[in-house]
Protein backbone atom coordinates (compact mmCIF):
# COMPACT_ATOMS: atom_id res chain seq x y z
CA UNK A 1 0.00 0.00 0.00
CA UNK A 2 1.71 3.26 -1.19
CA UNK A 3 1.22 6.17 1.56
CA UNK A 4 -1.65 8.85 0.32
CA UNK A 5 -3.32 11.70 2.33
CA UNK A 6 -5.57 10.51 5.29
CA UNK A 7 -3.19 6.85 6.01
CA UNK A 8 -1.73 6.33 9.13
CA UNK A 9 1.98 5.44 8.06
CA UNK A 10 4.54 4.19 10.87
CA UNK A 11 7.82 5.00 10.61
CA UNK A 12 11.87 3.82 12.09
CA UNK A 13 13.56 7.05 11.41
CA UNK A 14 16.89 8.85 12.16
CA UNK A 15 16.60 12.59 12.35
CA UNK A 16 20.38 14.67 12.25
CA UNK A 17 21.63 17.80 11.66
CA UNK A 18 24.69 19.29 9.00
CA UNK A 19 26.96 18.13 11.61
CA UNK A 20 25.97 14.65 12.10
CA UNK A 21 24.43 14.87 15.43
CA UNK A 22 21.56 13.08 16.15
CA UNK A 23 18.67 15.21 17.05
CA UNK A 24 15.83 12.44 16.98
CA UNK A 25 14.79 8.95 16.43
CA UNK A 26 12.00 6.37 16.21
CA UNK A 27 13.25 2.48 16.06
CA UNK A 28 11.35 -0.34 14.89
CA UNK A 29 10.54 -1.74 18.30
CA UNK A 30 9.04 1.97 19.11
CA UNK A 31 7.75 3.42 15.92
CA UNK A 32 6.42 7.09 14.86
CA UNK A 33 3.13 6.75 13.97
CA UNK A 34 1.10 9.77 12.10
CA UNK A 35 -1.95 10.54 10.24
CA UNK A 36 -0.36 11.60 6.30
CA UNK A 37 -1.68 15.05 4.96
CA UNK A 38 -2.90 16.77 7.48
CA UNK A 39 0.80 18.68 9.21
CA UNK A 40 1.61 16.77 11.66
CA UNK A 41 5.51 16.30 10.65
CA UNK A 42 7.26 18.66 8.99
CA UNK A 43 6.21 19.50 5.16
CA UNK A 44 9.24 18.63 3.65
CA UNK A 45 9.40 15.03 4.50
CA UNK A 46 5.16 14.80 4.43
CA UNK A 47 5.95 15.65 0.46
CA UNK A 48 8.67 13.45 -0.22
CA UNK A 49 6.99 10.24 1.91
CA UNK A 50 3.96 10.65 -0.46
CA UNK A 51 3.52 7.43 -2.63
CA UNK A 52 6.16 5.36 -0.96
CA UNK A 53 5.52 1.32 -0.48
CA UNK A 54 5.87 -0.54 3.12
CA UNK A 55 9.44 -1.87 2.85
CA UNK A 56 10.47 1.61 1.66
CA UNK A 57 13.69 2.91 2.59
CA UNK A 58 14.66 7.08 2.09
CA UNK A 59 17.23 9.47 3.20
CA UNK A 60 15.49 13.05 2.70
CA UNK A 61 16.94 16.89 3.38
CA UNK A 62 14.75 19.11 4.63
CA UNK A 63 15.80 23.00 4.33
CA UNK A 64 14.47 25.05 7.31
CA UNK A 65 11.76 26.76 5.37
CA UNK A 66 10.35 23.03 4.99
CA UNK A 67 11.44 22.09 8.28
CA UNK A 68 10.74 24.61 11.26
CA UNK A 69 11.26 27.49 9.74
CA UNK A 70 13.98 30.00 9.58
CA UNK A 71 14.93 31.95 12.80
CA UNK A 72 12.84 34.36 13.54
CA UNK A 73 14.52 37.45 15.48
CA UNK A 74 11.39 39.00 16.53
CA UNK A 75 10.63 35.77 18.84
CA UNK A 76 13.96 36.57 20.74
CA UNK A 77 13.27 39.06 23.82
CA UNK A 78 13.54 39.46 27.06
CA UNK A 79 11.54 39.84 30.43
CA UNK A 80 11.90 41.10 33.96
CA UNK A 81 11.89 38.33 36.36
CA UNK A 82 9.05 39.70 38.18
CA UNK A 83 7.28 39.19 34.98
CA UNK A 84 6.65 35.73 35.96
CA UNK A 85 4.73 33.94 38.56
CA UNK A 86 6.12 34.67 42.40
CA UNK A 87 8.66 31.73 43.20
CA UNK A 88 9.05 30.86 39.41
CA UNK A 89 12.45 29.43 38.60
CA UNK A 90 14.46 30.30 36.00
CA UNK A 91 17.27 28.56 34.76
CA UNK A 92 18.58 28.03 31.04
CA UNK A 93 17.16 25.19 29.03
CA UNK A 94 13.21 25.68 30.81
CA UNK A 95 10.36 26.09 28.19
CA UNK A 96 6.70 27.79 28.99
CA UNK A 97 4.33 28.95 27.01
CA UNK A 98 3.18 32.28 26.76
CA UNK A 99 -0.02 34.03 25.09
CA UNK A 100 1.25 37.47 23.12
CA UNK A 101 -1.72 38.41 21.53
CA UNK A 102 -1.98 35.94 18.38
CA UNK A 103 -4.32 33.42 19.61
CA UNK A 104 -2.18 30.62 19.85
CA UNK A 105 0.33 30.23 22.98
CA UNK A 106 4.30 30.41 21.69
CA UNK A 107 6.50 27.93 23.54
CA UNK A 108 9.67 29.72 24.79
CA UNK A 109 12.93 28.89 25.90
CA UNK A 110 14.81 30.61 28.28
CA UNK A 111 18.14 30.94 26.95
CA UNK A 112 20.17 33.07 29.61
CA UNK A 113 18.95 34.36 33.22
CA UNK A 114 21.59 37.45 34.20
CA UNK A 115 20.03 39.06 37.57
CA UNK A 116 16.62 40.22 36.82
CA UNK A 117 16.96 39.62 33.33
CA UNK A 118 15.97 36.67 31.25
CA UNK A 119 16.43 36.19 27.95
CA UNK A 120 14.00 34.05 26.00
CA UNK A 121 13.66 32.32 22.58
CA UNK A 122 9.99 31.59 21.03
CA UNK A 123 11.46 30.07 17.77
CA UNK A 124 11.25 26.06 17.62
CA UNK A 125 14.19 24.60 18.95
CA UNK A 126 15.10 23.36 15.39
CA UNK A 127 14.99 26.63 13.40
CA UNK A 128 17.11 27.37 11.12
CA UNK A 129 18.25 23.52 10.48
CA UNK A 130 18.78 21.62 7.80
CA UNK A 131 17.26 18.46 8.96
CA UNK A 132 18.53 14.88 7.75
CA UNK A 133 15.99 11.87 7.95
CA UNK A 134 17.29 8.76 7.07
CA UNK A 135 13.44 6.89 6.88
CA UNK A 136 12.10 3.59 6.76
CA UNK A 137 8.22 2.71 6.13
CA UNK A 138 7.40 0.30 8.37
CA UNK A 139 3.44 0.28 7.99
CA UNK A 140 0.90 1.98 6.11
CA UNK A 141 -2.95 1.41 6.41
CA UNK A 142 -6.47 3.49 5.83
CA UNK A 143 -7.34 5.87 8.86
CA UNK A 144 -10.31 5.29 10.95
CA UNK A 145 -13.53 7.39 10.92
CA UNK A 146 -12.74 8.20 14.30
CA UNK A 147 -8.53 9.37 13.56
CA UNK A 148 -9.90 11.67 10.51
CA UNK A 149 -12.39 13.31 12.32
CA UNK A 150 -9.69 13.57 15.39
CA UNK A 151 -6.69 14.48 13.07
CA UNK A 152 -3.91 12.08 14.75
CA UNK A 153 -3.41 8.46 14.36
CA UNK A 154 -4.41 6.68 17.16
CA UNK A 155 -2.79 3.57 19.05
CA UNK A 156 -2.91 -0.22 18.44
CA UNK A 157 -5.99 -0.21 20.73
CA UNK A 158 -7.85 2.62 18.63
CA UNK A 159 -7.80 4.87 22.27
CA UNK A 160 -5.75 8.42 22.20
CA UNK A 161 -2.63 8.33 23.81
CA UNK A 162 -1.23 11.48 23.96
Amino acid sequence: MSIKKGDVVSLSYRLTNDAGEELDKAEKAEPFSYLHGYGQIVPGLEQELLGLDVGAHKKVTVQPDQGYGEIEPRLRTSARRDQFPDGAEMHVGQRFAADVGTGQPIVFTVTEVNGDDVQLDGNHPLAGETLHFDVEVLEVRQATPEELAHGHAHGEDGHDHD
